[in-house]
């Protein structure tokens, strides 16, 4: 079914073969990816991309931040498109009239600044920008790492907050040229198999070896001529869980047709790789041999076939209930009871947001549900169209209608259900999703207060017929129908209504309208001469996510306080680290104010001269994980642990660029270990970094550490800053991405 080709391979006249005329160096230079990233490169060096993007997205969990640096950094307007969406803190009754008052806040800064507000509801932010803002051969940033667009010939790339900040200042995008993967489609989908199954099989195939980690995926081949433009859709967003930076798709006449449909038929362009490009590795995915997929909690990549579920049930559901335990130790995880009366049951369906809510998807499980029902038990469908106006053709063409008639429930344009702000299921439930995401308590349960739900990833055809079946788990090719064709219809007309579009007709004469809970970033330093971190945090996990650092759903209220947000880091994973984190900064406040710790005097103690120290020696709390960042491109993943007073990360590898620029566009030194250095130290124990400014005005990336342990030992240790920029150094050396530019603007 998929195959990965670890080495180099071209593509000649669209056929991958090992060996070719052209070099490899001239071909690299025939790749789509390679085309657009130049394109947009303003740095005259091939090798090192400066980029600058044709629009940006940011939804209402981060534009509030993002505009507020970029304010605070002397932005007078936008300079590029960007759209504000609300489609993650609609359900304003949560946190009160917070959610809301940061809606306001983003129509006053689109009128102030000339912007572009889709209200609450009627968009999710993906859909939008495939609606409004993909273009082929465009490149689009969004502070939402599921950004997106491939597959309609844009590349899109997932940030944090302050790279976006830094393109509302007309600078760059920096990164090192990447890799390029040829995804190769050969073969045609049998009917039941949908966009989800072939993501989650190739996300299972690649994350776990991290063989397309940070590097673009191509995709090209025969296979793509017979999938439908949402088919294709909802494979490349799902490509984030593979962790690559981007993806770019070949275009055709489908893809015309999508630009056509949405009355912007100027934006598309032919897109192919060159008559002989070359590629840094492949993976042959043939599309014939997908099957009926589900992924198990706690990540996309724990999937299986269902059939092999169904048949291991028992062992597998034992296995997330142990991981369970082991994450959440206030929880009793029950899943296995979930298997009885000859089959395993499920207690919710979700079909949703930017991957599941897509116009086929849902016309679809209507084709296998129409007739039948959801059944009056514990099993709930709930179906979330991407749009307004995909809610209208489906009302138009009566999917709508018999979709309710199942027992089914139809809901507005909202990304709730895939971080936990929706439909959160009873203690223990077993939810269905065909959602983004399922890292733990995506599903919006509170382990600290021994809550548990698990959610399961699976195509909306095959929650369909689950569905069907009153929530006993079926593949959907397991289910006798026909899928019924039918012709997307777009309608602006609720665009032109109701989205405010001041794209470059900004008006400084706007005053920002600021509910109470929007507040200012708290002071932060620069650098010191030498770091001492004391360890808040050791996670030994083998992945970290952003939603582990900064957890979603309700948390997310406080997105524009960062005081408030603050208080929830890694509470559902390590809870003793906020109150860690605030003694350590607390003690560093004593320090600037003259008045240091007797702890702090003794730990400068076991290394040199404590008066000679102090003055020059910040003191910080850290983070140790194996490999932290994967997921969210959150920027309050790394400014929060800011906020407490954070200055530095140590693991092995950074999961994805994004959580390492976050940090380093927080002035947190991203510090790595080279692998199979022990790190077998606990929290309370302290690193004391010597000469670190110097390090970093020289780019040093070999930097001698001590480890200083609460029994009185001491340890040499070797961290490693590697690959820094020139504009990486000096916001790490001025404490943050605002400082930074505040210093440029004096």
């Amino acid at each position: 079914m998929i195959q990965l080709i670890d080495k180099g391979m071209y593509l000649v006249n669209g056929v991958p073969c090992e060996t070719s005329a052209v070099s490899a160096t001239e071909a690299k230079k025939e790749t789509m990816a390679y085309r657009i990233l130049q394109a947009h490169n303003t740095s005259g060096n091939p090798e090192s991309l400066r980029i600058r993007f044709d629009a940006m997205v940011s939804h209402d969990i981060t534009y509030v931040g993002i505009i507020q640096q970029a304010r605070a950094s002397g932005m007078k307007e936008f300079p590029l498109p960007y759209a504000l969406t609300n489609c993650h803190n609609s359900l304003c009754a949560v946190g009160g009239t917070i959610n809301e008052d940061d809606h306001v806040f983003g129509l006053s800064a689109a009128k102030k600044y000339g912007g572009i507000y889709v209200p609450a509801n009627q968009s999710v932010i993906h859909s939008y920008a495939r609606e409004a803002l993909s273009r082929c051969g465009s490149m689009i940033l969004g502070s939402d790492s599921h950004t997106r667009y491939g597959a309609l010939g844009t590349m899109a790339v997932g940030e944090g907050g302050p790279e976006l900040a830094k393109q509302l200042l007309k600078n760059t995008w920096d990164a090192p040229m990447p890799q390029v993967v040829l995804v190769y489609l050969t073969g045609k989908p049998r009917v039941g198999i949908g966009p989800h199954d072939v993501a989650l099989a190739l996300i299972k195939a690649t994350f776990k070896n991290g063989f397309v980690n940070n590097r673009v995926l191509e995709f090209a081949g025969p296979g793509i001529t017979d999938l439908p433009i949402d088919f294709r859709n909802g494979i490349d967003v799902m490509t984030t869980e593979t962790t690559c930076l981007s993806s770019i798709w070949e275009t055709d006449e489908m893809t015309r047709g999508f630009y056509e449909t949405h009355a912007r038929p100027a934006d598309y362009a032919p897109l192919h790789p060159g008559k002989t490009a070359y590629y840094d590795r492949m993976i042959h995915l043939e599309l014939d041999k997908v099957e009926s997929m589900i992924a198990l909690p706690f990540h996309p990549s724990n999937a299986y076939t269902i059939h092999e579920f169904l048949q291991n049930a028992p062992e597998l559901l034992r296995g997330v209930e142990d991981e369970a335990k082991r994450r959440f130790p206030k929880t009793a995880p029950h899943l296995t009871d979930k298997i009885h009366d000859g089959g395993v049951w499920a207690n919710q369906g979700v079909i949703a947001g930017c991957a599941g809510g897509l116009f086929d998807n849902i016309t679809e499980a209507a084709d296998i549900l129409r007739g039948g029902s959801t059944g009056s038990g514990y099993f709930t469908l709930d179906v979330y169209p991407t749009s307004v106006p995909v809610s209208m053709e489906l009302t138009k063409i009566g999917v709508t209608n018999d979709l309710l008639a199942t027992g089914a429930v139809m809901k507005p344009s909202f990304c709730g259900p895939c971080f936990g702000a929706g439909d959160v299921p009873a203690n223990n439930g077993l939810s269905l999703r065909h959602t983004t995401r399922n890292f733990p308590n995506r599903e919006g349960s509170k382990p600290g207060e021994g809550q548990f739900a698990g959610v399961f990833l699976m195509d909306a055809r095959s929650i369909a017929a689950t569905a069907k079946n009153g929530g006993r788990i079926t593949a959907a090719t397991d289910v006798a129908y026909v899928p019924e064709h039918h012709t997307y219809h777009f309608d602006g007309q609720v665009y032109q209504n109701r989205v405010y579009n001041g794209f470059g007709k900004a008006d400084p004469s706007v005053e920002l309208i600021m509910g109470p809970n929007i507040t200012d970033w708290p002071a932060m330093y620069a650098l010191s001469k030498n770091l001492l971190l004391e360890l808040a945090a050791v996670i030994h996990d083998p992945v970290t996510t952003t939603d582990e650092l900064i957890p979603s759903g309700e948390t997310s209220s406080y997105r524009s306080n960062p005081l408030r947000l603050a208080e929830f880091t890694l509470s559902r994973r390590v809870p003793d680290y906020v109150p860690r984190a605030k003694a350590v900064a607390a003690q560093e406040v004593q320090r600037r104010a003259g008045d240091a710790s007797d702890r702090l005097k003794t730990l400068l103690h076991r290394v040199g001269n404590v008066e000679s120290l102090l003055d020059d020696t910040q003191f910080g709390s850290c983070v140790f994980a194996t490999k932290p960042g994967d997921g969210s491109a959150r920027e309050q993943a790394a400014s929060c642990q800011k906020v407490l007073g954070g200055f530095g990360n140590i693991c092995y590898e950074f999961a994805t660029k994004r959580y390492r620029s976050n940090c380093i566009n927080w002035g947190i030194l991203p510090f790595t270990l080279d692998e199979g250095t022990p790190f077998d130290y606990a929290p309370g124990d302290c690193v004391f970094v010597p000469h670190i400014r110097e390090a970093v005005e020289q780019g040093l990336e070999n930097i001698p550490a001590q480890v200083l342990c609460e029994d009185g030992s001491c340890h040499d240790l070797t961290l490693h800053i590697r690959g820094l920029t020139e504009d990486e150094k000096e916001i790490i050396l001025d404490g943050c991405l605002m400082n930074y530019y505040a210093k440029k603007n004096q």
